[in-house]
């Protein structure tokens, strides 16, 4: 007779109760309040709230930042993987370490600190500063914000990948002849981009919806340098919960839509080793 293999956790029945417990509490609910709330309004009016000239040029202003963002952080992010994985020096575990501090930090602190140093007066910005460049208070202080709390979604994606991918390949790459750009983006790449995509998702979702650390920097000039999460608070500081969810509603679908696309790239890639196993 076979014996009954032993389960850490109790069985299915109990294990999905919990976890569709956990995730309705958690996001199922909170996520669906945004629909109820937005509900409440016509779609006439829903659109009205969501195509006012504030309101636009606060999504203008999110989408444009977080995305120039994204980009840099999807290409810093895998700089700073290869070189915590292949490269061997002094304090590497302290940088290492380091990468998580935007997840530790409080965004509010994030951003009074980024806001001091890239300040015309401030250690930053004073250098800049004399070549007539604003970064606080400007769609440049945003990015520089955002840049600083997306960075390690990617470094968290891509270093995973990095550290288990068979240097035999990129050995007899050069073998035969290969230079390392070649090697980088023939060999190497192909195997971190789900990886990268994962983490540029990751990174645009969190930027898309960062309020702490963005507020102080930002300036918050209307149709410049305001963002939407702003005019969000600001409508709920004036109790006008349906607008307030109608402009939230806009941000989900889109972080939706961003990660809907990168778990899409991610299983395609799956099957497509699969295949070729």
């Amino acid at each position: 007779m076979k014996q009954k293999s032993k389960r850490v956790i109790p069985g299915f029945g109990i294990s999905m109760g919990v976890t569709l417990t956990i995730l309705s509490v958690v996001v199922l609910i909170p996520l669906a309040s945004l629909v109820v709330f937005t509900a409440q309004m016509s779609f006439s009016e829903i659109i009205e709230t969501i195509t006012r000239p504030r309101v636009l040029a606060s999504f203008r202003v999110s989408f444009l930042t977080a995305l120039i963002a994204s980009v840099i952080n999807a290409v810093m992010g895998v700089v700073l993987a290869w070189v915590l994985v292949r490269y061997r020096f002094p304090l590497k575990r302290i940088l290492d370490g380091m990468i998580e501090l935007p997840f530790a930090l409080p965004t509010a602190v994030a951003g009074i600190a980024l806001t001091a140093l890239t300040a015309n007066t401030g250690l930053i910005g004073k250098f800049f500063a004399k070549f007539g460049i604003e970064i606080a208070y400007t769609r440049v202080g945003i990015t520089v914000a955002l840049v600083f709390i997306g960075i390690p979604f990617v470094v968290r994606t891509v270093q995973p990948v990095l550290e288990k991918l068979d240097p035999s390949y990129e050995e007899a790459a050069g073998v035969l002849g290969a230079s390392r750009v070649k090697i980088f983006w023939k060999v190497i790449f192909p195997e971190i981009r789900p990886a990268v995509f994962t983490g540029f998702g990751l990174a645009f979702g969190r930027c898309l919806g960062e309020y702490g650390s963005v507020v102080f920097i930002a300036g918050n000039q209307p149709y410049e340098t305001e963002i939407t999460p702003l005019i969000i608070m600001s409508e709920l500081q004036e109790y006008d919960y349906a607008s307030a969810t109608a402009i939230a509603l806009v941000m989900l679908i889109v972080s939706f839509l961003i990660l809907f696309l990168s778990n899409l790239i991610q299983a395609r890639n799956a099957k497509k080793l699969k295949g070729g196993s």
